[in-house]
């Protein structure tokens, strides 16, 4: 857990250097932007779960996930050589619940259903670096990104917690309105994918752990100001 959380601070760090480097290195600052988001996550099930530690061996039906409210900020940077292409950071926070539901595990021994009785989620999502691709007509600008997320989860219930960090895939489809020269608005359909590996969140971990396939579509609607 600690060796995969360095490796992927690693990564992040590396590409806010790049982005900072791929800034600094353009001509003039063509048109950089700052905006906040708000929004309703839209989460797939997680999928693909299979039981770590005592629970090894084991394979779960998949977990539903509940919808959630999405809130978040982004800075961004479009060139003045290349005006249709930019990049783009951003960071938004959501708490896609796991729902009370009925589960199934199998094992070797079998297969057994029991009541999950619903856990707290909260994903925060960081996007270092998202490449993004415009197209300018008039006011109206559509546009396509598609880059690297850094994904901080904190699964709890009562006072058992557990938390996993890794990177996964961003990808958005917008179309952005030009108020005025400094002044837009925004609508944006995100989509997120990420593995994650919850270790066992009891404090002995003998309750074990599991791992799954984390995925959710988001739509949000933002205010940005461009430079």
């Amino acid at each position: 857990m600690k060796n995969r959380s360095r490796s992927v601070v690693g990564v992040g760090i590396v590409a806010v250097g790049l982005f900072s480097l791929t800034v600094s290195r353009g001509p003039a600052l063509a048109e950089m932007y700052v905006a906040g988001q708000v929004g309703v996550t839209v989460p797939n099930n997680l999928t693909n779960i299979v039981g770590t530690g005592p629970n090894a061996g084991v394979s779960f039906s998949d977990l539903s996930l509940q919808d959630s409210f999405m809130y978040g900020a982004k800075l961004g940077y479009y060139f003045e050589s290349v005006k249709w292409l930019g990049v783009e950071t951003e960071v938004f926070n959501t708490n896609p619940n796991i729902k009370q539901q009925t589960l199934t595990a199998n094992g070797p021994g079998g297969s057994v259903t029991f009541t999950n009785p619903g856990e707290n989620l909260r994903v925060l999502n960081w996007s270092p670096i998202t490449v993004v691709l415009r197209y300018q007509a008039g006011s109206f600008e559509p546009y396509v990104g598609i880059g690297m997320g850094v994904f901080f989860a904190h699964l709890s219930s009562g006072r058992e917690s557990t938390s996993d960090t890794n990177v996964g895939v961003n990808t958005q489809l917008g179309l952005r309105y030009k108020i005025t020269q400094h002044l837009a608005v925004f609508t944006e359909w995100k989509t997120n994918f990420v593995k994650f590996h919850f270790d066992a969140s009891t404090p002995n971990g003998n309750a074990g752990g599991f791992k799954g396939d984390y995925g959710v579509n988001i739509l949000a609607i933002g205010v940005g100001y461009h430079f």
